[in-house]
């Protein structure tokens, strides 16, 4: 047996005629800047958040740039997030010469510790930046609360976690600004990069949407230094159509999550854990254990597919360094880099493939 980790194929493959429609209503307007299939994309982007404003963008790491810009974080200013994450979260951060400030995580869930936040705020934190990691927002009450007494903006991380939601809200309509990520291989994934922000803020929506088309107000007036974010309208046209199904998306993918639990509930790995008022997108399954480069080489052999979601934490990565922090300064992170691995995971995912993976676990 042979198991693709995505599926990315087999997806395209449901839903060709649609999609292969809407790719080509846009190459035979030749729109392919700012068409009218964003405008469509953001507003059913809105409906299926709840948040006020969508905006569409290039991709994730653009999302993340947009919303603190918009912000107006400048240099020496200091946001706080976790170490366990893809660079992108803090890669930013240091772009507009900022500084991340890290906190460690959950042992449980890999989000932000919210009990370790506050001892780390000084007069130059402006953000507390919290990333919904494999699909599973943060404890945002308890963030919130936080900012909420130190006068703080929050910025949801949600590249991995589009259609979770947090005590019934989805978390694109929670903090400040949520950005999410639309990689291919994410819950939501168009055919390219490709991202999002989402706010209730009309003041920083209209912000994002003129710096994301390099700080216009109209055609060549620049009222901020901006950037090229914009989402193709190609882009926009694959998502306005797996958006329709995104729904039965998330609830397969819940499915093929219960059932990797059922099937690996009597082994000593150790599983992933979805806290109380909390769905995730399952952006990955990821397990715990403590030979994982040995089993990983042996599933290899069965023809499974394994990653490493993530296999050093961001405050002992060489582009750091200047940051001053050390090994087993967040331990916590760190053991769990060294014992994470995820299995393959997408909402189509056979029974007779969970079953094989199982066993060879």
């Amino acid at each position: 047996m042979t198991i693709d980790f995505a599926n990315l194929q087999y997806q395209y493959q449901l839903y060709k005629t649609e999609i292969d429609q809407a790719i080509h209503a846009v190459l035979d307007k030749s729109n392919y800047i700012m068409g009218e299939e964003i405008t469509q994309l953001e507003e059913s982007l809105q409906n299926f958040t709840g948040a006020k404003h969508a905006i569409t963008c290039a991709s994730g790491t653009d999302a993340l740039l947009l919303a603190m810009m918009a912000l107006d974080i400048q240099p020496g200013d200091e946001i706080i997030t976790t170490p366990f994450t893809f660079i992108a979260t803090s890669e930013t951060i240091a772009f507009l010469k900022a500084t991340p400030v890290f906190v460690d995580i959950d042992e449980k869930t890999y989000n932000i510790d919210p009990s370790k936040i506050e001892e780390k705020i000084t007069a130059k934190t402006k953000v507390i930046l919290p990333v919904s990691l494999y699909g599973q927002p943060a404890d945002m009450d308890a963030i919130q609360a936080i900012a909420d007494r130190h006068g703080l903006k929050v910025i949801i991380d949600g590249a991995q976690s589009f259609g979770s939601t947090y005590k019934g809200k989805t978390d694109s309509n929670l903090g400040d600004i949520s950005i999410t990520s639309f990689f291919p291989a994410k819950p939501l994934g168009c055919f390219g990069d490709g991202g999002a922000v989402f706010t209730n803020d009309t003041v920083l929506a209209e912000k994002m949407k003129s710096l994301r088309v390099h700080g216009q107000s109209k055609r060549y007036h620049h009222q901020y230094i901006g950037m090229g974010g914009r989402m193709d309208t190609i882009q926009a046209a694959v998502l306005n159509v797996k958006l329709k199904y995104y729904e039965q998306d998330l609830k397969l993918r819940q499915e093929v999550a219960a059932k990797y639990t059922i099937a690996l509930e009597d082994t000593d790995m150790v599983l992933p854990f979805v806290a109380n008022e909390v769905t995730s997108s399952w952006a990955q399954y990821s397990i715990r254990v403590k030979n994982r480069d040995t089993i990983q080489e042996k599933l290899k052999e069965q023809g499974i597919p394994t990653a490493v979601h993530y296999p050093m934490p961001l405050h002992l990565q060489e582009c750091f360094v200047y940051l001053g922090y050390k090994k087993d300064d967040f331990p916590i992170s760190e053991m769990v880099s060294s014992e994470i691995m995820s299995l393959p995971m997408n909402p189509y995912v056979t029974d007779e493939e969970i079953a094989f993976i199982a066993s060879h676990l």
